[in-house]
């Protein structure tokens, strides 16, 4: 239910001239920037934001922050417990409570038929310094088996360092993964699996199958486009979401968060990235059958 009310008191004029500074002068697109700067402050001018709900706002914003080209990591996000003012701050305190609740994101790690192994990464490719834990125990758990299904279909996004160690147990040798080009168009960071994994890897030559649905989104995008752009896995069940575009978040105010692309991503190998398209499935499934198929797959394959 849309809240009607909102503490502390929003003025919502102010919060959009902040929302419109920083999307002018931190979205990766120089242009588009521009025009959504301009587009929010007129649309504020014409009143379309007059609103006591910061809930109400959010939507508003968002809506028109996506309508230009529709870039997905462009949000006003309504957090209903306050967040902290620092930068990020605000989706780390969400996420810590999700990485609480998720077993530090590793759901499920299953064994199936034939030594066919299931490990479910979800609800977040959290950030490396809490995941790597949990993450390198359920790896190395796997690692025997005979072939791995990853399921990404409840994954929201994240951290792309932890992209790069999970990749590090599913690949063997040094390999490059993404490039991060900064607003002017420069490299501006590499993604790399890590030279050393802790515990035992599943190693680049196993069968390896990736579940995917709708809902998969931006950093559990990027997992499952590097393993199928390396031609290391099949990826099983829906197109994902399509968002490309690292961000970062600024709160600004104590229940909104502006969430702003600040870099493209560029896949070595196809030259381009997810952004819009979704990562498209190797074998094209509904996500509730996806499991199903995967395994029937690797049996066929063990066979």
């Amino acid at each position: 239910m849309t809240s009607t009310t909102s503490s502390p008191a929003l003025d919502a004029v102010a919060v959009v001239e902040s929302i419109a500074d920083l999307v002018r002068e931190n979205y990766v697109f120089p242009d588009a920037a521009r025009e959504l700067a301009a587009l929010v402050r007129r649309r504020s001018a014409e009143g379309s934001y007059r609103t006591g709900s910061a809930e109400e706002l959010a939507e508003a914003v968002t809506a028109d922050l996506r309508s230009v080209n529709g870039d997905l990591h462009l949000a006003l996000k309504y957090h209903a417990v306050p967040v902290p003012q620092e930068q990020g701050a605000a989706a780390l305190a969400a996420m810590r409570r999700e990485f609480d609740a998720s077993l530090g994101g590793v759901p499920r790690v299953e064994l199936l038929d034939d030594g066919v192994a299931v490990l479910e990464i979800a609800s977040r490719m959290f950030p490396l310094d809490w995941a790597a834990r949990p993450l390198a125990a359920a790896l190395s758990l796997v690692a025997p088996a005979r072939a791995l299904i990853l399921d990404l279909r409840r994954n929201l996004g994240g951290d792309p360092d932890t992209v790069a160690f999970v990749c590090g147990y599913l690949l063997d040798g040094r390999t490059h993964l993404n490039t991060l080009l900064s607003r002017q168009g420069e490299v501006a960071e590499q993604s790399w699996t890590p030279p050393f994994v802790p515990g035992a890897r599943f190693g680049g030559s196993k069968p390896l199958y990736v579940l995917t649905s709708g809902n998969t989104f931006s950093a559990g995008e990027e997992l499952a486009y590097d393993l199928q752009q390396l031609g290391r896995a099949e990826v099983v069940g829906e197109a994902t979401r399509g968002g490309a575009h690292p961000r970062e978040g600024w709160t600004v105010h104590p229940h909104l968060e502006l969430s702003v692309p600040v870099a493209r991503a560029l896949n070595p190998v196809s030259g381009t990235n997810w952004e819009g398209t979704g990562v498209r499935p190797d074998v094209p499934c509904d996500a509730e059958e996806a499991l199903d198929r995967a395994l029937a797959l690797a049996v066929a394959r063990l066979t």
